[in-house]
């Protein structure tokens, strides 16, 4: 049995609010369940719990962290703690004022989303008004010397502009790119009809970047996450369950992964009533799939056990109805025939279905 190792990273997703309703939302789909967020001061010693155990990286998230209004007093709490911050933001209420106080307080990294390089399509996957103020928010970070990611979650209805989208980040000057096709649960998961790509979209996709690269050089990183359906073996969850991440959600559960709740059975502790330090190294929920010992065949006897761990755990239970079967996506899986079916009817269809928008109904 592998050593379990402290973890590095927490993702700290301080609420579901958000002004948007992007359709592929990984947030849990009944958000109801989870309206008590932590208050300033258990977010306080989570972050003190988190650098004691050997974080290094905390990533502030949501729903949108910037309508917690105690976020500059938590960044700053980070920065005393010596932890590397970094914030997710949608940057609807990105503007210049909120942007210096986050610099004041010690925010290190800025990661903005941006949901097409067209603003009406944009605007229209995000269900809200928002492509000129992520514009305006990455001119004025960049104005305060942050350093500024530009995410894009990509799939079937952005897919084709994408070399725009790498010209629109050129011209805004970010720093990095992330091109990261849909992970199919949550929100995604219901709209994965509508989302998905066909292969040969996929395909154009990746000789886009591969000529981009060469363009550009080093005047723009671009990191390309390829869509599991179309790929022979799955990613590692998170470099492996509970071996690298944490998650706190914004109710104060503590998740090996933030879409863990796609997961029926599991108990997942919380902050309000333990540690850390004794949730990573002693509760069930890090256990049950940290590692190579739960693993089944052909995991089992794998040589790539300890490189994808088996791939991602709901996206088993999601394809599979077993959350502790290999990953469908993986071609040496028994079930993979349940992948490429999907893939098929997806691409015959003469029609893609209908987009359904995410929801924060009360």
């Amino acid at each position: 049995m592998l050593p379990t190792p402290n973890p590095l990273a927490l993702l700290a997703e301080v609420t579901y609010r958000c002004p948007l309703k992007c359709p592929y939302c990984s947030n849990p789909l009944e958000l109801r369940r989870y309206r008590e967020e932590l208050d300033t001061a258990v977010w306080k010693r989570v972050l003190a719990d988190a650098a004691r155990l050997g974080v290094v990286q905390v990533h502030f998230s949501g729903g949108e962290p910037l309508v917690r209004r105690d976020l500059p007093e938590l960044i700053e709490e980070a920065r005393l703690l010596g932890l590397y911050s970094n914030l997710s933001t949608g940057a609807t209420l990105a503007d210049a004022s909120t942007l210096a106080r986050l610099k004041d307080a010690g925010l290190d990294a800025l990661q903005i989303s941006l949901l097409d390089a067209r603003a009406a399509q944009n605007d229209w996957l995000a269900g809200a008004v928002s492509f000129d103020k992520k514009c305006l928010a990455v001119r004025e970070a960049k104005r305060l010397a942050f350093p500024v990611t530009l995410n894009v979650v990509l799939h079937r209805h952005n897919l084709d502009h994408l070399e725009q989208m790498i010209e629109l980040a050129v011209a805004w000057g970010v720093d990095k790119l992330e091109l990261a096709h849909t992970q199919y649960t949550g929100w995604a998961f219901r709209n994965r009809a509508a989302l998905m790509p066909r292969r040969d979209q996929v395909d154009r996709a990746a000789e886009a970047v591969h000529l981009a690269r060469q363009r550009l050089g080093q005047r723009l990183e671009i990191l390309h996450v390829l869509p599991d359906y179309f790929q022979q073996f799955p990613k590692a969850c998170l470099q492996g369950w509970g071996r690298v991440f944490l998650t706190v959600a914004p109710d104060g559960a503590v998740l090996p992964c933030q879409s863990a709740r796609e997961i029926p059975g599991l108990d997942f502790p919380n902050v309000r009533n333990a540690t850390l330090d004794e949730i990573w190294f002693k509760a069930p929920v890090f256990e049950r799939f940290r590692g190579t010992d739960w693993m089944p065949e052909p995991c089992r006897s794998c040589d790539r056990r300890e490189i994808d761990f088996g791939g991602c755990r709901c996206q088993a239970f999601l394809l599979a109805g077993d959350p502790a079967a290999t990953d469908p996506v993986c071609h040496l899986s028994p079930l993979h025939d349940v992948v490429r079916q999907s893939v098929m009817e997806i691409e015959s269809a003469r029609e893609p279905a209908v987009l359904q928008f995410r929801t924060y109904a009360s």
